[in-house]
């Protein structure tokens, strides 16, 4: 298919074709100039590939570099997106060879994880990736956000969730409205406080910042200018929300708003609280709809009503192990462990085979280590569900009970589960 089809990286000056393949195949409706130079923010034309008819580019995948936060630590990633295949040229092989490719050159490149968001969640498992983390979407109507008083924090001052605070210990809290480029400084500061208590997670450099602080035109699809609420002491701030509202009146003349959250990050539950507690009662607002939420996110245990959340979930991150032995010693493990597993790899062979992974508790520093052996399997698994639960969030004793993992050992399925666990659940806020 590789003869038929040749694939190899673009140049710079190829984005417009590249481009275009994905306008294609994902059916844009949006104005081509302003999406390259939107596009172009974050795209490294060293990691693209692209498959070729004759003269003609006719499928494109590409990966950005990242580094993510896994169980314990940080691991570099690389971010898969721009897949596509011209409608004309489907169902000939293209796509299976442009994944085989990618994955051998993200391996080769030292990277051990690769993560992609699934326009079409029918597709990846087969190349290997497994949902390793959920995405929830609120819709909240006007009225229905009353919050919980926050017991616990008001005695504490606040707790923390998951990362170290920025500036200290808390103190008198308000909330202050920004333009979001003019703070970019302050929302990084909580974010990167977050970064390194949540899996899945992706550390930001200035690119990111840019081309999550640009709002082209074209994707406002009628909303107000993007605004930033912040939550802050004096210390510094504690938490932020990225905001748009489409304004808009019924028939009868009463309000009926929309307002989207597209990014709210806090450091501690006064912070959240006070950040839902302003956006859900917004005058001129009949729904606030925030979607790319965690699945623990505390909104759902700070509603007084939590099924007016209206919570709808969906997958988020999949999960991709390049390289096996180098992706389990690169994360921690919540107790101790000493087995054998067996996993299959249909695309990278030398994944294939019986590891014995060592590890420690949560508390562990020496890390783990993981190495072939021929020693019998306690538990076999394709490199899909192990994926799936790298990240801590997908508890492999439900991906075995669904058939995607088989336990040889009585036992070892649950301490293989419970060590691969983790809190908080995996989340990734940056779309890529």
């Amino acid at each position: 298919m590789t003869d038929a089809y040749p694939i190899r990286p673009t140049e710079e000056d190829e984005f417009p074709g590249f481009l275009a393949v994905g306008e294609h195949a994902f059916n844009s409706s949006w104005p081509t100039e302003p999406l390259r130079q939107h596009e172009l923010i974050v795209f490294e034309a060293d990691r693209s590939l692209a498959a070729f008819d004759g003269a003609s580019m006719v499928g494109t995948a590409c990966a950005c570099t990242f580094r993510m936060t896994v169980p314990g630590g940080m691991t570099g990633a690389a971010g898969v997106t721009g897949v596509s295949v011209l409608p004309s040229h489907r169902r000939r092989g293209i796509l299976t060879s442009l994944m085989a490719r990618q994955l051998t050159d993200i391996r080769d490149r030292g990277e051990s994880v690769a993560a992609l968001f699934s326009s079409e969640s029918g597709i990846y498992g087969r190349y290997g990736y497994g949902v390793a983390s959920d995405n929830v979407r609120f819709t909240i109507r006007r009225g229905e956000g009353a919050l919980l008083r926050q017991e616990a924090a008001a005695k504490t001052g606040g707790a923390k969730t998951g990362g170290a605070r920025p500036g200290g210990e808390p103190g008198e809290l308000r909330l202050r409205l920004a333009e979001p480029a003019e703070a970019r400084a302050e929302l990084a500061k909580v974010h990167d406080a977050l970064l390194p208590g949540r899996p899945g997670m992706l550390a930001r450099d200035d690119r990111w910042w840019d081309y999550r602080m640009a709002e082209p035109e074209f994707a406002r699809s009628g909303t107000c200018p993007q605004r930033a609420l912040i939550a802050e002491d004096a210390t510094g701030p504690r938490g932020y929300a990225l905001y748009s509202v489409r304004p808009e009146f019924g028939e009868d003349a009463i309000p009926a708003g929309v307002l989207g959250i597209r990014e709210l990050m806090a450091v501690d539950p006064p912070a959240a609280a006070a950040l839902w507690g302003d956006l859900l009662t917004r005058d001129l607002v009949s729904e606030v709809r925030a979607h790319m939420r965690p699945i623990d996110d505390p909104l759902l245990y700070m509603l007084a009503d939590p099924r007016r959340a209206r919570s709808y979930v969906t997958d988020g991150l999949w999960i991709r192990l390049t390289d096996v032995p180098a992706a389990l010693v690169q994360r921690r493990y919540a107790c101790e462990l000493d087995m054998v597993i067996e996993v299959t790899d249909d695309l990278l062979a030398e994944n294939s085979g019986r590891w014995r992974l060592r590890a420690g508790g949560a508390g562990d520093r020496a890390g783990a280590s993981c190495e072939r052996t021929s020693a019998a399997a306690e538990v076999a698994l394709p490199v899909r569900t192990l994926g799936a639960a790298y990240l801590g969030g997908r508890r492999l004793s439900a991906l075995a009970a669904a058939g995607q993992a088989a336990e040889l050992r009585p036992g070892a399925l649950f301490a293989l589960s419970a060590a691969m666990s983790w809190d908080l659940a995996p989340w990734c806020p940056t779309p890529f």
